[in-house]
């Protein structure tokens, strides 16, 4: 009778345990954090002044016709202080291994840029991830996403328009200025590539050809073609109202004609590292700042759901105003 309750012991708990695992890998998500915000605010940038401990690390190295980026996800250059009040989690080094083809094509259609996925991968190892997983009303399946540098939202990046997930991997969310001043990207020459993009074209920064094909006719800054929606959203059930404003992603809409981009923010040029010829990307000053979509096909080891390291929480510094936070999970 004994071994006949311990055999029942281990059977119940052992089914729990399979039950308790699967509903974890089945989650959709973590739990979302509730926000009401609908307009946008004035981004509170950390000053980058604070030199890692860690060494960054990064080999960029060709094989079999792929790039393949391998990097620690430290930095070559100065952050801000992590945690801080919009952001409690520290840096920590990662494993990043990122794999893309030498000889990238374009697809007849754009392919859109999926949660936990991140754009491409800088040349100092650090991901480009614009996407926030941030939703009015904490709502995971609404078109009211917020955009990351909308200020709407305080996020706690620093001058480089970077932050931290709970697993410590730092990313970009804008412009990586400390890195394009190591680079000297600047408005008098043709930007260097400041990185690739996950189906393997390359990114570049802000300056490009005046002509699109050669320097005879100057350099140039090139601009999105994205703009505000006009009037405002709709405030029926779960519709935050408000001007369209720029505090969520669908705030915006394409334009084609508007800017010297298309939608992926990217163009066919002559750069000087592909004289004849190559799409690329740039990042840029108005939103997207980091493009939202690709030409050609993605490579999943660009796909980071699920790869975070365990949560490192910080100590919130002692400056930070005291508030309550309302939470709410999504079920």
């Amino acid at each position: 009778m004994k071994l006949v309750s311990i055999i029942v012991f281990f059977s119940i708990f052992f089914a729990s345990a399979i039950t308790v695992g699967r509903d974890h890998r089945e989650r959709k998500g973590p739990p979302t954090r509730y926000h009401t915000a609908t307009q946008t605010k004035p981004i509170k940038l950390e000053p980058s002044v604070i030199r890692l401990e860690n060494s960054p690390s990064v080999t960029i190295e060709k094989k079999g016709g792929t790039r393949i980026i391998r990097s620690n996800g430290i930095p070559n250059h100065l952050v801000g202080r992590f945690p801080n009040c919009g952001n409690p989690h520290q840096i920590q080094e990662q494993e990043h291994n990122f794999i893309v083809p030498l000889r990238p094509r374009k697809n007849n259609r754009p392919t859109p840029l999926k949660p936990g996925m991140a754009f491409g991968v800088a040349i100092n190892g650090v991901p480009f991830e614009p996407l926030a997983a941030e939703w009015f009303k904490g709502n995971r399946g609404s078109v009211w996403r917020y955009e990351a540098l909308s200020g709407a939202v305080q996020l706690g990046p620093d001058e480089s328009y970077a932050h931290v997930q709970p697993g410590g991997k730092y990313h970009y969310h804008g412009l990586p200025e400390a890195l394009m001043s190591k680079e000297n990207v600047t408005s008098e020459t043709h930007s260097k590539v400041i990185g690739w993009a996950a189906d393997g074209f390359p990114i570049y920064s802000l300056y490009g050809y005046s002509n699109k094909e050669n320097s005879k006719g100057g350099i140039k800054e090139l601009k999105s073609s994205y703009q505000l929606k006009s009037g405002k959203r709709s405030s029926d059930g779960d519709n935050p109202g408000g001007t369209y404003d720029g505090t969520f992603i669908a705030d915006y809409e394409y334009r084609e004609g508007t800017g010297d981009l298309d939608q992926c923010n990217g163009l066919f040029v002559s750069t000087p590292d592909f004289t004849n010829g190559t799409y690329a990307y740039f990042l840029t000053s108005r939103w997207p700042f980091i493009p939202r979509c690709f030409v050609g096909k993605p490579d999943e080891s660009f796909n980071l759901r699920g790869q975070n390291r365990p949560r490192v929480r910080g100590n919130r510094p002692s400056d930070c105003p005291q508030k309550r936070r309302k939470h709410k999970e999504q079920n």
